[in-house]
């Protein structure tokens, strides 16, 4: 299974912890395939350093990890989906990277559902899917 983890999933992961965390722990863990992109990734770098105040090597470690975990893609082709223009570049990671579920609090994404055969949902509804899957 492949999941991209959106860019407010990883910042929540990374300095607050609970359910994002607990996505981002279980792909490291290698329990499913993270799939992102070098634009996902810039945007989580700046975020982390202008809005967190994160130091830059702090910020240079989680990005490598992420890297050295997941599916980085750079897709060419970004169509115009989400009522919001900035989340297309997350809809078209997870195209190029054939993930399966996208992992978002975006409300604009979620509104979505789905996008092809990618389903859209909350780090609390990918945990609960995650469970499931692993029920006798």
């Amino acid at each position: 299974m492949r999941v991209l983890l959106d860019t407010n999933v990883l910042i929540s992961a990374i300095l607050f912890g609970g359910v994002p965390n607990d996505c981002l722990r279980r792909a490291l863990a290698g329990e499913f395939e993270l799939v992102t992109s070098t634009e996902l990734l810039d945007e989580l770098e700046r975020i982390l350093r202008e809005r967190f105040d994160v130091p830059a090597e702090a910020v240079a470690f989680a990005r490598g990890d992420l890297e050295l975990a997941a599916v980085v893609v750079a897709p060419t082709r970004v169509e115009a989906v989400s009522r919001d223009p900035t989340d297309d570049r997350v809809l078209a990671a997870a195209k190029e990277g054939r993930a399966d579920h996208i992992v978002t609090g975006d409300q604009d994404l979620l509104a979505l559902g789905r996008y092809g055969g990618i389903s859209i949902v909350t780090p609390r509804g990918f945990v609960r899917l995650l469970l499931e899957r692993e029920a006798p």
